[in-house]
């Protein structure tokens, strides 16, 4: 699987990156997020593949494209006969955000990126559309730290495994009201925070890369991009711990339905039947194959963001690799047009 679509897959979450990058800055998060839709199913379409989108934008009534279940690949298509014989083909599960960070791109600001993850079918967590608490945190730190316990002693650990000071390290946490003591007691215990307003993939998978100055993330955010970041930090050898969040009343947003009961029966309807349940990165991407890519659309703290110039653009990738064990940065310039004879006065 990672030779046969390894580069293609970056050249879907760069053509995603690319068509959400022409609405950075004019605040249409939801146009930036339809467009990077668009451009990585066309893509994807296009692949000698059977792929099932396992984790997307939504259920199949709820988003026209990318939807939970779409079986996306040129050998899913109706004609798929005259391109490929699809019992051939090894049958992979997808998650993707085509455009992570929809407000950073709306506005202009950095760390928003195009990702998905890939593995063979069965191979990666279909989590439901709740929220997850999350620990991230350096490949020396991992199975030392734990989500059960403590901001305060996690820190420590880290501190330890790291050999430097808790005043040196930085933890990533979504800038959120449900996170006012999560973010005092990090503060408390001497190391320092970064707050930010989207965009925890970014933040999770930077803690596996030395130099990028992000030493943990901590909090609550989405549940589907904790199962894309612990594709990557499985990739890595990095520690990601996730675990379910149900009720409303801790994640303080009506957007996760209407009661914590009706959450839990909807759970074991999934057949999720121990909702508290910690999952490491090994059970959210449980595949014997995993791969990740991610393009930048605004640049971040791994990667600058599309540069559009004069008939062309120019990208920075990223693709990690459990089969080959290995993270590939791309640096990819897209020509679109010939330059024109410019005839000056």
């Amino acid at each position: 699987m990672d030779n046969a679509i390894g580069l293609e897959i970056i050249e879907v979450v760069e053509q995603a990156a690319i068509a959400s990058a022409r609405w950075m800055g004019k605040g249409e998060k939801n146009t930036a997020d339809h467009v990077a839709v668009e451009a990585m199913r066309q893509r994807m379409n296009q692949i000698h593949m059977r792929g099932r989108i396992v984790i997307g934008e939504g259920e199949r009534d709820e988003a026209p494209m990318l939807y939970i279940g779409e079986e996306v690949g040129i050998c899913t298509q109706e004609n798929a006969g005259a391109f490929c014989n699809p019992e051939e083909l090894v049958e992979i599960d997808i998650a993707v955000d085509p455009c992570e960070g929809t407000n950073l791109v709306a506005y202009g600001q950095n760390g928003s990126m195009a990702v998905l993850a890939i593995s063979e079918k069965g191979g990666l967590f279909a989590a439901p559309d709740f929220y997850m608490k999350k620990l991230a945190a350096p490949p020396v730190a991992r199975g030392h730290v734990d989500l059960n316990k403590s901001a305060t002693e996690n820190l420590q650990i880290i501190s330890d495994c790291m050999g430097r000071a808790v005043e040196e390290l930085v933890v990533v946490v979504m800038d959120r009201p449900r996170h006012k003591e999560l973010i005092k007691e990090i503060r408390e215990a001497g190391a320092r925070v970064r707050l930010i307003s989207d965009g925890d993939v970014s933040a999770a998978i930077s803690c596996a890369f030395s130099g990028t100055n992000i030493h943990a993330l901590m909090g609550i955010g989405a549940a589907p991009e904790g199962v894309i970041s612990a594709a990557a930090m499985r990739c890595l050898g990095g520690h990601f711990q996730g675990q379910l969040i149900y009720d409303p009343e801790v994640v303080k947003t009506g957007l996760i339905g209407e009661s914590k009961e009706s959450n839990i029966a909807r759970l074991k309807e999934m057949g999720i039947e121990n909702p508290d349940k910690v999952y490491n990165a090994e059970e959210l991407a449980n595949g014997r194959t995993v791969l990740f890519a991610a393009c930048g659309i605004t640049s971040g703290t791994l990667m600058e963001g599309v540069r559009f110039f004069g008939g062309g653009a120019r990208t920075q990738s990223l693709v990690i690799s459990s089969q080959s064990k290995t993270a590939r940065f791309v640096d990819t310039i897209h020509m679109f047009e010939k330059p024109k004879n410019i005839q000056l006065r």
